[in-house]
């Protein structure tokens, strides 16, 4: 028999009862993360957000500065999608279909900037420097 019984955060949950002879677990409708696990994710993102902070501080440039930024601002969103929008608890094809398209975009970005500097050479080539 189920029953439906509060958590006392307004939140529902269903619990079957456990059948010992079938061998049959109890089962849950309503997971709840532990407190811990979102004190250690924002832990992560303040230590994230202050290297990205020291990358300026250091004053780095170049493409150290953009590759450390951009490698910080992309672990960050990485913890964020999949703790705060529970991606990590999702089925497999919603997280491809989730996160395939903003990779397989990046890939066509780094593909057009490699195609840029043939595309300036070639027409540096045949229609020459410029006025």
């Amino acid at each position: 028999m189920a029953e439906a019984t509060a958590n006392g955060l307004g939140q529902h949950a269903l619990h079957a009862t456990h059948d010992a002879a079938a061998g049959v677990p109890q089962a849950e409708v309503h997971q709840e993360h532990p407190i811990k696990l979102y004190l250690v994710v924002w832990a992560w993102l303040f230590i994230l957000s202050t290297c990205s902070y020291l990358v300026d501080y250091f004053g780095l440039h170049g493409y150290l500065r953009w590759s450390l930024i951009l490698i910080f601002m992309i672990l960050k969103a990485g913890l964020i999608v999949a703790i705060f929008m529970h991606m990590a608890w999702e089925r497999l094809a919603l997280t491809y279909a989730i996160i395939l398209p903003p990779v397989l975009v990046l890939v066509f970005v780094a593909m057009m900037v490699f195609e840029a500097d043939y595309t300036l050479l070639t027409r540096m080539a045949f229609f020459g420097a410029g006025p």
